[in-house]
This record gives C-alpha cells, sequence and structure tokens, in this order.
C-alpha cells in the first residue's frame, strides 16, 4: 500500500476508501475534516466554502470550493459516526484518532465517535492567537482537537507527556495551498500523539499537512482526498518533501574543513 518513501495518497470519497482499506492496521487517524459549520443557519452552512472560510469573497479566490461542508448537525453526526466506524476497523487495537473541529460542532464529534466505537479520551485546544473581532463577545480563537482510541490505551506506548493547548498562528493566505490548511507546526506536534514508527491515516488530507508532518516526524503516512486538484498538490509536496529528506546532511563535512 505504502511507496518506496513510506507514504501513499489515494484519490475518492473518505467513506468508501476507508471501508476499502478495512485491516490496514493504521496506528492513528489523524485529520480535519469539513466542519460543516460556518453558521448557525442553513442558509449560512450552504455557502460556497470559498466564501465561507477566506476573506477574499467569491471574487478573486484562489482556493477551488470543496464538497461535504453544507450538512446539517445531525447528518453531519451521522456522517462522522459512519466514517470513524471504518476508519477504526482500518485500525490496529490501542491506535489512536485526533480530529480538528469548531465550537459548533465539538458536542456532534464527541458524540459521533463514541457512537463509533472509539473511547472518548478528551480535547486538546488550538489557540489560533488572532480571530475575526466582534464587539461585546469572547474572541472566537481556538479550534478544538477531539482525541481517543480504539480500546485500552497502554501508558508504554514510548510517548512522553503532550500539550493540551497549542498555540500557533494560521497560515497566511498567501502560504495556503486550501482554505482551512493547518500550520505544519501545530500538525507536527499533533502526529506525536501516534506510537513511535506507525502509520498515521487523514480520510481528509486536504494539501497534505497531515501527511508531511507525518513524514518529517518519523512516521509513515497514508491519505485520502475527494478533490483531483488537492491530489496533484499532495503528491508534488510530499515528493519535494521527499527529496529535501533524502539529501545527505554536509553540515558536519563542510564544519572539518
Amino acid at each position: 500500500m505504502l511507496n518506496e518513501n513510506g507514504w501513499q495518497v489515494f484519490q475518492g470519497d473518505a467513506l468508501l476508501r476507508l471501508r476499502e482499506l478495512k485491516g490496514a492496521g493504521f496506528s492513528a487517524i489523524i485529520s480535519d475534516p469539513p466542519y460543516a459549520s460556518g453558521g448557525m443557519s442553513m442558509s449560512e452552512k450552504s455557502r460556497s466554502t470559498r466564501e465561507k472560510y477566506t476573506s477574499f469573497g467569491e471574487q478573486g479566490n484562489p482556493y477551488p470550493d470543496f464538497s461535504g461542508d453544507a450538512l446539517a448537525q445531525r447528518a453531519w453526526t451521522s456522517y462522522l459516526h459512519e466514517l470513524m466506524a471504518a476508519a477504526r476497523a482500518c485500525c490496529k487495537p490501542g491506535a489512536v484518532c485526533a480530529l480538528f473541529v469548531d465550537w459548533r460542532q465539538l458536542p456532534a464529534l464527541t458524540d459521533a465517535i463514541q457512537w463509533a466505537g472509539w473511547v472518548w479520551r478528551g480535547i486538546a485546544v488550538w489557540d489560533k492567537m488572532n480571530s475575526r473581532p466582534q464587539m461585546g463577545r469572547f474572541r472566537q480563537q481556538c479550534e478544538y482537537i477531539v482525541w481517543g482510541s480504539s480500546g485500552p490505551l497502554p501508558v508504554e506506548r514510548g510517548i512522553g507527556v503532550l500539550p493540551g493547548l497549542f498555540a500557533f498562528p494560521n497560515v497566511p493566505p498567501q502560504e495556503r495551498w486550501h482554505q482551512t490548511q493547518k500550520p505544519l507546526d501545530l500538525m507536527k506536534q499533533v502526529v506525536r500523539l501516534c506510537e513511535p514508527g506507525g502509520v498515521i491515516c487523514d480520510p481528509f488530507a486536504g494539501s497534505g499537512s497531515t501527511m508531511q508532518a507525518a513524514l518529517e516526524m518519523g512516521y509513515k503516512a497514508v491519505g485520502i482526498e475527494l478533490e483531483e486538484h488537492n491530489v496533484a498538490i499532495i503528491r508534488k509536496r510530499l515528493a519535494g518533501i521527499q527529496q529535501r529528506m533524502d539529501m545527505p546532511d554536509t553540515s558536519q563535512q563542510i564544519a572539518l574543513f
């Protein structure tokens, strides 16, 4: 399944692909699924993702629209339950999951992973360190990481104590390949939840940030992504990363002369 460099990306529907990968033995599911959020009403939810998640608006927006982000909350909860049940069937016993979500869908996601058979272990916080200002209200500057395990989670997994709060600024718009792209430094911290040397699967791979972080931190990576445009970005991005990782370190040699 993995290529010679320890990664693979599949194009297609996440749920269908996960069902095909049943029994793959993944060590972790780490992903940023569509939140189906961006508003409290269906008219707000149904807006294009190009409009909801960037300040460009429809005109001049460089990012293609992505699907799966206009579900009502009950439909979204049901879908995430099905998807995470299929994901669990792809994992080894004791595997972990960590999924990003916003405040609107946080209760729904904690329900969905338990419904799918995962043991809910807690919530970590991503402080984006900024947000759109709203007078007379708390800033909505945080997103959340709901995490759990497939059955018991042994303490002796070769992993130290991980933080419950991550403070990283969002990726600047001019540096993004995807509307909701997560910072690479953030993802390098999140993937540390996986056992050393394990295989991390991201069913909503987007532009490949989770996969890149996994490879750079010594894991193997499998991604699933629906949009052909994004799959091309992932393949180009990871090929470039692999080339840099394969380059010999000449710094010590240079220091000798």
